[in-house]
């Protein structure tokens, strides 16, 4: 099921009825699972791994070297999860020896002419809309969604169910179930529309919505906010997941709307 037109490396492993398109070109280093469409005029390069059942679009470019002038010839690659739809004109690139790759989880959409760089490690179920830029070594949790042409700087962070809106500049890490907005980007509420569509509880929701008008409502700053909530609320599985993204953000979390100040 590989056009005549592509030029596919013979070494290169590929599952069953994986279907390449004409003008499609892969490298020998590559693995393609089982059901995966590549389109036409697509590069694959060397250190691919490419699971079940993806939609890779025309222009796409995965696992070309970092733009990064550290970066030495390392053999590295690009993970890319089952399930996931890359569209047109998207660059992944592969990772260097600092984690060794780039991955991008399950059930992603990857739309169009957005770059994914170096060791970057994206989740599960995350969308990032068209125009996007992720700098190198970016996390991104399970469930994000990233509104078009948002950027994040470099070993940024951003938290599970997290909704970004389109335009947002992330220069500070962003904790889970939140909205970030407005320019410069600050806390917009929490996600309780995806938490619902996700089946979380009403509890589960005002108790997320409690601590974060702890953090970003109460007159304390970040660290007596983290203190109260450590004292007052009972450990929950989300308690604990905000609290940990928190105290291990060097960078610091996102703003809150009116504060005028950063929050550390």
């Amino acid at each position: 099921m590989i056009h005549q037109l592509a030029a596919v490396d013979k070494r290169a492993k590929i599952s069953k009825n994986v279907i390449v398109e004409p003008f499609t070109t892969i490298a020998g280093d590559v693995e393609i699972g089982e059901g995966t469409w590549i389109g036409p005029n697509v590069t694959i390069m060397d250190g691919a791994r490419i699971g079940k059942n993806c939609r890779i679009f025309p222009g796409t470019v995965i696992s070309a070297i970092p733009q990064d002038l550290k970066f030495d010839g390392e053999d590295t690659q690009v993970i890319i999860g089952d399930e996931t739809t890359i569209r047109e004109c998207v660059t992944v690139n592969r990772g260097t020896k600092a984690l060794g790759f780039t991955k991008i989880g399950k059930n992603c959409l990857i739309m169009a002419t957005s770059h994914i760089a170096h060791d970057c490690v994206i989740g599960d179920h995350v969308i990032i809309v068209n125009g996007c830029g992720i700098a190198g070594h970016v996390e991104i949790g399970d469930y994000t969604v990233m509104g078009g042409l948002s950027a994040v700087h470099q070993f940024g962070k951003i938290g599970k169910h997290v909704m970004i809106s389109g335009g947002t500049l992330v220069r500070k890490d962003i904790p889970p179930y939140v909205k970030v907005a407005r320019e410069p980007m600050s806390y917009a509420g929490i996600n309780s529309v995806g938490l619902r569509r996700r089946g979380f509880t009403n509890e589960k929701i005002f108790e997320i919505q409690k601590i974060y008008r702890t953090i970003f409502q109460m007159k304390m700053n970040v660290s007596q906010a983290v203190a109260y909530i450590e004292k007052e609320m009972l450990p929950t599985a989300e308690r604990d997941e905000i609290l940990q993204f928190i105290q291990n953000s060097p960078r610091g979390i996102v703003k809150g709307y009116g504060t005028g100040k950063e929050s550390n």
